[in-house]
């Protein structure tokens, strides 16, 4: 059932929020994650191969833990962004945000009327009929997070313009993509890509649209620190498992 949105409070209070990628299709990662003090969870549906009543039980196991659970969905998919609503998300996350028609195709699909035309359904999220469903679509629009990512050089030119037109609750940077398509492919820390995450940055800075970094090395949280950044995704759980696993094994082997 529709929640408070404890990460948008805690941005717009100006706290640090921090947040993992979550790629095993498993509501046990989810409750682990959230177990060991996440804010949030982005739960991939762009480069995974989920099922959608999984995804469902996957925002289910957020909730129980107390972890905002949000969705990360390809570029242009309206239907899947009103599924994982419907189902309990609390925001999505739209790869691949490159000009201001991408953000009013997502604000359509992503809030009720008079801010944008998500289908109507009085299914979990209402609490099946527990919540006024007038009352539920006012707060469902004031709950539910629109985060942008930006990873393509065209979302850099174009930032200001995607920002000006509202409706952003978010902007996540993608540095991964971001160096494929300044032609340095998975050098993020290539200046040029640094300096385009900058520019997302600085332009939402000016605009009052909070922003949220991915640091790759400890130096970079440091720097997002002092730049006010609050907000960070600090890797994908996947990653961080497959480190862990070959660290425990090195650390016996040396042992033995």
């Amino acid at each position: 059932m529709l929640t408070t949105n404890a990460v948008k409070q805690k941005i717009q209070a100006g706290e640090e929020v921090y947040g993992l990628f979550c790629s095993t299709p498993s509501p046990a990662m989810v409750e682990m994650i959230g177990c060991a003090g996440y804010d949030f969870v982005i739960i991939d549906t762009e480069h995974t191969l989920v099922d959608p009543q999984q995804v469902e039980n996957m925002i289910r196991a957020a909730e129980a833990v107390g972890l905002t659970p949000f969705v990360r969905l390809a570029e242009g998919d309206a239907a899947g962004i009103l599924r994982v609503l419907d189902g309990g998300a609390m925001g999505v996350v739209v790869a691949h945000v490159r000009h201001r028609s991408d953000v009013d195709d997502v604000v359509r699909a992503a809030k009720y009327a008079p801010e944008g035309m998500r289908s109507l359904n009085g299914g979990r999220v209402p609490g099946f009929g527990r919540l006024d469903l007038a009352e539920y679509v006012r707060r469902a629009n004031e709950e539910t997070m629109v985060v942008a990512m930006i990873e393509d050089a065209e979302g850099v030119d174009d930032i200001e313009s995607i920002l000006d037109g509202g409706g952003i609750d978010l902007v996540l940077e993608g540095a991964a993509d971001l160096s494929q398509s300044y032609g340095v492919p998975w050098q993020t820390r290539h200046e040029v890509v640094r300096e385009a995450v900058r520019k997302v940055s600085a332009a939402c800075d000016a605009r009052g649209v909070p922003f949220c970094a991915i640091p790759r090395e400890r130096a970079d949280h440091a720097e997002w620190l002092a730049a006010g950044v609050r907000t960070f995704v600090l890797g994908e759980e996947r990653g961080i498992a497959a480190r862990a696993l070959r660290s425990h094994l090195d650390d016996h082997r040396r042992r033995g």
